[in-house]
């Protein structure tokens, strides 16, 4: 989907909206109530669960942050595994499995997996991260599949922050620092899944774009066909260049590309779209540069002029601190309580 334009501002669209954005709120409120008060089951997996997520639809940079996580705990000897919807995914059953809802089935993704059935974000993890990812429209579930494997000290949802059968111990909202919170409506009026005071009810407040909360960095430009063949981004300079973005917010993408001096020739998709060869069959021969979630959809039959970019998330030092104290005590916590 794309951003509607009604999200940025209260305008007449906004407003005609409002009554359907009073039933979300009110539906939401009763969701969160039931699961507070045990009326709806919610589960732990009695590892720490740290949750990444926001209360705004689309994307605010959640894949990224993960990944920079994962690293840093993993820096310091702890070892996350990550869970994930699997947004984009077909989410077939497992063979041998008819009976099983789709709901409760939970996958466990490699670098290798298809983006096709399990989702483009966690195969991007899977290859970045090095760590355990599991996937399944049931994070609880998945969260307990990730446990079982034996190999991991925490959980890290890539989004979730709105599912409350998961139970967390830290909650992580990222806010885009562009965008903000839009007009401050929920959904549909605007871009909000739960009011703005949920954000105080968080751990952390964590900013995209944003010094004291994380920036992305571009760091390369990596053969999409497989080919161990890493460019620097500054040979962008002064070339026209096919920029291909299915993401939520294409125009960030397209506007890292122009800072590297690039002459950008814009193709958005959808969110997760699902490419096809003929989605980059263009008429000009210049290069294909896409981004690494985009590409890793498009693999199989790229050529050698497709190249994503690169990025990664750079972590202010003060919150990140906080939190790898926080998850370390937690760890030991929970370990302590298993041997007694």
């Amino acid at each position: 989907m794309k951003t509607p334009a009604h999200w940025q501002s209260r305008g007449v669209v906004a407003w005609l909206l409002w009554p359907l954005s009073c039933l979300f709120a009110g539906l939401a409120a009763l969701r969160r109530a039931a699961y507070a008060r045990g009326i709806k089951a919610s589960t732990h997996p009695g590892l720490p669960v740290v949750v990444v997520g926001n209360i705004t639809a689309g994307g605010s940079g959640k894949t990224p942050l993960v990944i920079a996580l994962v690293k840093l705990f993993g820096q310091h000897g702890l070892r996350a595994g990550v869970v994930s919807r699997g947004y984009g995914g077909s989410g077939a059953r497992p063979e041998g499995q008819e009976g099983v809802k789709t709901a409760d089935v939970a996958d466990l993704v490699t670098p290798d997996s298809d983006p096709a059935m399990v989702g483009d974000e966690p195969v991007l993890i899977a290859q970045h991260a090095g760590c355990p990812v599991v996937v399944g429209v049931n994070r609880a579930s998945a969260a307990d599949k990730l446990r079982e494997t034996g190999d991991v000290d925490l959980v890290l949802t890539d989004d979730g922050l709105q599912h409350y059968a998961l139970q967390r111990d830290i909650e992580i909202a990222v806010v885009d620092s562009t965008a903000g919170l839009g007009n401050g409506l929920l959904l549909p009026a605007g871009p909000l899944r739960e009011p703005a005071w949920r954000l105080e009810t968080v751990d952390y407040v964590v900013g995209n774009g944003d010094e004291t909360g994380f920036d992305v960095m571009a760091t390369g430009l990596v053969a999409v066909d497989g080919r161990q063949d890493v460019r620097a981004p500054s040979e962008l300079s002064g070339q026209r260049v096919h920029a291909v973005a299915g993401i939520a917010a294409p125009e960030k993408f397209f506007a890292l590309l122009r800072s590297f001096g690039a002459t950008v020739v814009p193709h958005t998709f959808s969110d997760h779209h699902a490419f096809v060869p003929s989605d980059l069959a263009f008429e000009s021969e210049d290069r294909i540069i896409m981004t690494e979630k985009d590409a890793v959809k498009c693999r199989q039959f790229a050529t050698p002029d497709m190249w994503a970019l690169r990025i990664e998330a750079v972590l202010a030092r003060a919150w990140s601190e906080a939190l790898l104290r926080q998850v370390t005590e937690l760890v030991a916590h929970y370990k302590s309580y298993d041997k007694a």
